[in-house]
């Protein structure tokens, strides 16, 4: 008989134990630690801290995570509240760069409109195609150069277009040093989040 057999027998048969209460005092294991025998009742003491521990590693990590996340809604409230009664275009521009910059310790930020300025022709596709923001390691297309000097030590970025009436009017770049920074599989919610704030404050001035 195999072990699977016997643990898919008692898995069955629940009963068992209480059949043979004796077994559970005198059946011994080996200590996953210590390598010294212990009870069947000690053993499942252990197993029972060790998925305490890990269920107190989860809830750490889960109180960080909305820690986390109600520190960011509260940047993009901030955020927010910097661009209302803005009209001038000009103003809306520069507010929106530089609060970037302070408020998310954004190193690098590079706001592109089509209005006086259009884009190369692949830019432009790539804007009017790209529903979501997009993260990368590398710079798309020829939009490196918008870094000037800064360029060659940039390693992450997260490209978010910006749109009005269903129309791309531009294209809003955050760029780091740091490759973890801005990566291919992290979450876009909040940068989908800036893509509306942003397109909703710049598109009275367009």
């Amino acid at each position: 008989m195999k072990s699977a057999d016997i643990a898919l027998y008692l898995q069955n048969n629940p009963q068992f134990f209480e059949d043979h209460a004796d077994l559970l005092a005198d059946v011994t294991i080996p200590h996953p630690y210590s390598g010294r025998t212990i009870s069947l009742n000690e053993r499942q003491l252990l197993t029972l801290r060790e998925q305490n521990k890990s269920l107190e590693i989860k809830l750490h990590e889960m109180v960080a995570f909305a820690q986390d996340n109600n520190a960011l809604q509260q940047k993009v409230h901030q955020f927010t509240l910097a661009l209302f009664g803005l009209r001038d275009l000009m103003s809306l521009q520069n507010v929106i760069t530089q609060n970037l910059r302070e408020t998310f310790a954004v190193p690098h930020v590079v706001l592109h409109l089509w209005k006086g300025l259009p884009p190369s022709s692949e830019v432009l596709a790539f804007a009017d195609q790209q529903l979501q923001p997009v993260c990368v390691n590398h710079a798309l297309h020829d939009t490196l150069a918008w870094f000037g000097e800064s360029a060659a030590h940039l390693h992450s970025f997260a490209y978010i277009p910006l749109r009005a009436d269903e129309q791309s009017i531009g294209l809003l770049i955050l760029a780091s040093e740091d490759e973890q920074r801005f990566y291919p599989d992290m979450g876009t919610l909040f940068l989908q989040r800036i893509a509306e704030i942003v397109s909703s404050a710049l598109h009275p001035s367009l």
